[in-house]
């Protein structure tokens, strides 16, 4: 029994349900997704091998890389929004497994940028190319109206929540 509540825990609305059935149905396919989400983020990290900050942080770092931003320690710290301490455990971590280098500042020899290898380029598009994949190609399956009321839908449900956040 606790099992079932478990598996099924991620199909339950903690909030009056939608009015229609169409509207339940919407629900259900949001609060799958979620679900679908979360299995693929814990699948991340178990196909890495790293802790959930730890991929994160070599994620920011590749996206980064990718658009020529040099981040900091400092910067990390801001970006996974944790204490410094924390992060110098996890830049240890990912340089002792040969994913990030240090790389001095030009003018300032006390500061250094983190660079991610090229190994962990590798592994960070390992790791989300599949999901990423996946959506993409259902997205490419979809026609214009689909897209557009989609994309609308959900920004509409995104700004909402970040409304919500931003309250409390």
């Amino acid at each position: 029994m606790p099992q079932s509540i478990v598996r099924h825990e991620h199909v339950h609305l903690y909030a009056a349900e939608p009015q229609t059935e169409a509207g339940r149905d919407l629900s259900n396919a949001i609060l799958e997704l979620r679900h679908a989400e979360q299995v693929q983020a814990d699948r991340s990290q178990r196909i890495s091998g790293l802790g959930g900050i730890d991929l994160s942080a070599l994620r920011y770092l590749v996206q980064a890389r990718r658009e020529t931003r040099e981040v900091s320690p400092k910067d990390l710290i801001v970006m996974l929004g944790t204490s410094s301490a924390t992060v110098t455990n996890v830049i240890e971590r990912l340089v002792g497994k040969g994913y990030v280098m240090r790389q001095q500042h030009p003018t300032d020899r006390r500061a250094h940028y983190l660079v991610p290898t090229d190994a962990a380029t590798a592994l960070v598009d390992e790791v989300y190319g599949g999901h990423h994949g996946a959506v993409v190609s259902v997205i490419d399956q979809l026609d214009e109206d689909e897209l557009v009321v989609t994309a609308k839908v959900i920004r509409r449900i995104a700004q909402t929540l970040d409304e919500l956040a931003t309250r409390s």
